[in-house]
């Protein structure tokens, strides 16, 4: 009886292991999908199904700690690009392994998108689309944790 609770303890840890990496949540490389360049390290956190992300560091050759985002039109006006929230309001789509009806913003440009997420790879990278309705563009960035 001790085996098998045994392994039924060991397979559903690895269960919930599986299905962490599947996740968004996490640090991931930001990777600009014309030049293969690291642009910024973003972490994705999670409260009451709703994912938020911050840039956490700016990896960009041109990147400055002092640039803000001059071209943002809500609150995020004038702050500091590193540590802006860049993805708001994305939630899980029930049944699937895809998270969006949120939006994420360019600082360089100020625009919002409405911003598509979907692990690959077992969860080792990240398809983040941003569009306006059927026009956008699809980045992959790495998992760092």
């Amino acid at each position: 009886m001790f085996k098998k609770t045994l392994a039924f303890a060991a397979l559903a840890t690895a269960s919930l292991i599986a299905s962490a990496q599947t996740t968004p949540v996490g640090l991931w490389k930001q990777i600009d999908e014309k030049t293969g360049d690291s642009l910024a390290e973003i972490r994705i956190t999670e409260s009451g199904g709703v994912l938020t992300g911050k840039v956490e560091k700016r990896t960009a050759k041109d990147a400055k700690p002092t640039d803000v985002c001059t071209e943002c039109t809500d609150d995020r006006k004038g702050k500091l690009r590193l540590g802006l929230e860049i993805i708001r309001g994305v939630k899980k789509v029930e049944g699937k392994d895809v998270w969006e009806g949120g939006k994420i913003l360019d600082p360089m440009s100020g625009k919002e998108y409405s911003l598509r997420l979907t692990p690959i790879e077992g969860g080792r990278k990240l398809e983040a689309r941003g569009s306006i309705a059927f026009i956008g563009r699809t980045q992959t960035w790495q998992r760092l944790e």
